[in-house]
């Protein structure tokens, strides 16, 4: 099964009110569940294993002052993924970084992009504070709710 019949599966679940999808050929299986107007796609892959993504190696920012921050630890609001797809720091590799450690944020400022499905979704604050930490990695792959952000509300 390619992509693009992938694609059209979960076009067809959408459009549908099918609740789950579920199909099997010889060494490949892939589950569509449709829930509260999101569709969740596993797919288990094949036997054979792709040859890793090239990852850029990671540049390592200065450690935060740990003290204050473990002080403070117990007010601070967690920005999460509303959705899974690539996280990415920066509107186009070009630009510079949405929000950076120390910067303020308000409702409805854009403090990353999550690319899902070839579509790049703003991600908005719902709160308003000053980021205290960026859990997750430039271009890495996020899961649905996972933390991003660490604000201290303001």
């Amino acid at each position: 099964m390619d992509f693009k019949q992938i694609q059209e599966l979960i076009k067809i679940v959408n459009k549908s009110n099918i609740g789950e999808l579920s199909i099997e050929e010889n060494d490949f299986k892939i589950t569509i569940k449709q829930k509260e107007e999101t569709v969740q796609m596993v797919a288990a892959a094949p036997a054979y294993a792709p040859a890793p993504a090239y990852t850029p190696p990671a540049v390592s920012a200065a450690p935060p002052a740990a003290a204050p921050a473990a002080a403070k630890a117990d007010n601070l609001i967690t920005i999460k993924s509303p959705m899974i797809g690539t996280f990415y720091r920066k509107a186009s590799p070009d630009k510079p970084s949405l929000i950076e450690i120390g910067d303020d944020v308000s409702v409805g400022k854009v403090v990353c992009i999550i690319e899902a499905m070839k579509l790049f979704n703003e991600i908005e604050s719902e709160v308003s504070g000053k980021i205290v930490k960026v859990l997750v990695e430039d271009a890495s792959p996020v899961e649905y709710d996972q933390p991003l952000f660490l604000v201290e509300p303001a």
